[in-house]
């Protein structure tokens, strides 16, 4: 209630009485509209921008971030099931966003990444670390931004992407813009198939014979629409509509004849009406969410419904905030239970710069679902630049955050077992970090380091009861863990190199026993390795391109006592592209690629093998 009153002082407060004294005409291109970054002082915020997206078209967002990233994603095979880990969370711990609508599933409470194709947005943002005060319930352990980027006066562009790649690997995306002053239009069709028939060695049979992996195939197809309007010189407005679906075979385990098949459909809709003033920016949205998933023959359908109203404004000359409410229905029909579900969100996010070197974020948010209020949920964080020189910059940044996860649907309602007594999952985390940015000369560079502590209570697991399993809140568990990111780029005349590499040390301990012969107390959590770490270099020059990139993950205990365990693995991939120009107005890029040079045999999850060596072929054209 508290935080109620807060917000709608902050709103009756942007009134005119803000307004500075100057003429109506305005530039909306000018205007910064709030994201991920904006009142994130003191935690990462690291961004694969549009460009950078494009050398990953056919792939998902799983082997991007899997690949070249410090994340670790537990993946069933490829193409398969992957979930996202961060700072040695849950895959429920991690909230997702596609252009501001949380699409994690209500259900199960989490996102498979392997769905997510590279076509079906146009940038990524990772928040490292808890977010629960900014985005909401799920943001323990980070939160992942998937944004859509729709541009103005660009005129007329047609691309053609295909992807040929080892094991029946083939993926196509067509796209078409059409922009003028007033005007943007994009639409995107795509297509992604592989049959993912690679070699493996059966470690359940005799003498490890070598085996074609079967019943593995995959066939993905989709449309992504997207609608901007300049309404006026004040108002904007922009839709996006988003169609996916997924055919799987699904994987076996080594040595076991099933032949399970998943359906994944999902219709995605949002609409946006900004307001622009000279210190404001008023933001209205609505959402709709259609996610219908079919394993064998049991059909399960979520629908969401979101409306969403806030004001991001300018209110002196060193205080900027953010102040809304959202407001959430959940219908959900699946094979076990059938429930609906409403919940509000009220949030508020201030920045305070009270010099060019120091800010302070504060942000505030209250929840209330099923008729229960979540504990409010504070966070505040700080950036310093404590040395600065025309070669230098270093900056510290501190962080403090309360966040929290709300029970999912199949936890509390799941016919037999479901537990509607549950409490939200609750975390504390402190993050202490130093940034150091440099240029000397042709080359420039910046560096983070990182360290983080963190608290999770009520974590929810689930354990055999009289005939069923059932969830209860009963662990706790404490993760601490450094962060390293470092990105150097060097320019000589018409060459341009670069390095880009990140490590994460990251311990996850269960600090509870469910019984007096429990042996998980004090051991690291299942599959989440303490050490990960990816290194990248690449070289251009004019139109030619090279890169090599590799990845290790560290060793992998496979169950809660930490006896068994899966042996560390590095990857290495290399890869060449060269720009063509056909004529004045068509030009392209065709690249090729090898991952997994050295055929490493390895699983990221236990009798679920991967692919060895394996080749691609990319080929870009614009119009």
């Amino acid at each position: 209630m508290v935080c109620f009153v807060f917000i709608l002082v902050q709103l009756f407060a942007a009134g005119d009485s803000l307004r500075p004294m100057l003429g109506d005409t305005l530039e909306l291109q000018a205007v910064e509209v709030a994201g991920p970054k904006k009142y994130a002082y003191g935690q990462m915020v690291k961004t694969i921008s549009e460009g950078q997206m494009q050398s990953f078209q056919g792939m998902s967002l799983a082997d991007v971030l899997q690949q070249r990233t410090g994340l670790f994603l537990r993946q069933y095979g490829p193409g398969m099931l992957a979930s996202l880990t961060m700072r040695g969370t849950s895959a429920g711990h991690n909230a997702v966003f596609w252009n501001g609508l949380p699409i994690n599933s209500p259900s199960l409470g989490q996102t498979d990444f392997s769905i997510l194709p590279v076509g079906g947005f146009d940038g990524v943002d990772i928040h490292y670390g808890s977010a629960g005060a900014l985005y909401g319930t799920d943001a323990i352990g980070g939160s992942v931004h998937l944004n859509s980027a729709i541009g103005f006066d660009e005129g007329d562009r047609a691309n053609v992407f295909s992807h040929f790649g080892s094991f029946g690997k083939w993926n196509q995306l067509l796209e078409y813009r059409r922009s003028g002053s007033e005007f943007s239009s994009r639409t995107k069709v795509y297509r992604n198939i592989a049959k993912n028939d690679f070699l493996y060695k059966d470690w359940s049979s005799i003498n490890t014979p070598v085996r074609r992996q079967e019943h593995a195939g995959i066939s993905q197809y989709g449309l992504v629409q997207d609608f901007a309007f300049k309404l006026d010189a004040k108002h904007q407005l922009s839709t996006s509509v988003w169609w996916n679906h997924t055919d799987r075979q699904i994987q076996p385990v080594i040595g076991s004849p099933t032949k399970d098949e998943q359906v994944d459909e999902n219709i995605r809709w949002v609409a946006d009406l900004h307001r622009f003033d000279h210190n404001k920016v008023w933001n209205f949205k609505g959402g709709w969410i259609k996610d219908r998933l079919v394993f064998n023959h049991a059909e399960n359908l979520i629908h969401q419904y979101f409306l969403s109203g806030d004001l991001d404004w300018q209110w002196g000359p060193a205080w900027e905030s953010r102040t809304g409410v959202r407001l959430t229905h959940i219908q959900g029909t699946l094979s076990a239970y059938s429930r609906q579900e409403k919940r509000i969100e009220l949030y508020q996010a201030t920045n305070f710069k009270p010099g060019e070197q120091i800010g302070f974020s504060f942000h505030l948010r209250q929840l209330m679902y099923d008729g229960e209020w979540v504990p409010l949920t504070p966070s505040t964080g700080m950036e310093w630049v404590f040395w600065e020189t025309p070669k230098d910059r270093f900056q510290f940044s501190a962080n403090l955050a309360r966040s929290f996860k709300v029970p999912t649907l199949n936890d509390r309602f799941w016919v037999p077992g479901g537990n509607p007594d549950l409490e939200p999952e609750k975390s504390w985390s402190g993050e202490l970090g130093l940034d150091h940015t440099y240029q000397y000369g042709p080359v420039k560079g910046k560096s983070r380091v990182s360290y983080f502590r963190m608290s999770v209570d009520n974590w929810i697991i689930w354990l055999p009861g009289e005939g069923y399993w059932s969830p209860v809140n009963l662990r706790h568990v404490d993760n601490q863990g450094l962060e390293f990111f470092m990105e150097v780029k060097l320019t000589l005349g018409d060459w341009k190199t670069g390095l880009e590499g990140n490590y994460a040390w990251t311990r996850a301990i269960n600090k509870t026993a469910d019984s007096e012969d429990d042996s998980s107390m004090g051991k690291q959590l299942p599959y989440t390795p303490m050490h990960k770490g990816q290194l990248g270099f690449w070289l251009e020059k004019t139109d030619f391109s090279i890169f090599l990139n590799t990845h290790r993950v560290g060793k992998r205990f496979i169950a809660t006592d930490n006896q068994g365990k899966l042996e560390a693995y590095q990857l290495w991939d290399q890869g060449v592209a060269y720009k063509l120009a056909f004529w004045k107005k068509i030009e392209g890029k065709l690249a090729f690629q090898v991952n997994n040079i050295f055929n490493k045999d390895y699983q990221v999850l236990r009798l679920r093998p991967m692919p060895g060596r394996n080749y691609q072929i990319n080929l870009n054209i614009t119009i």
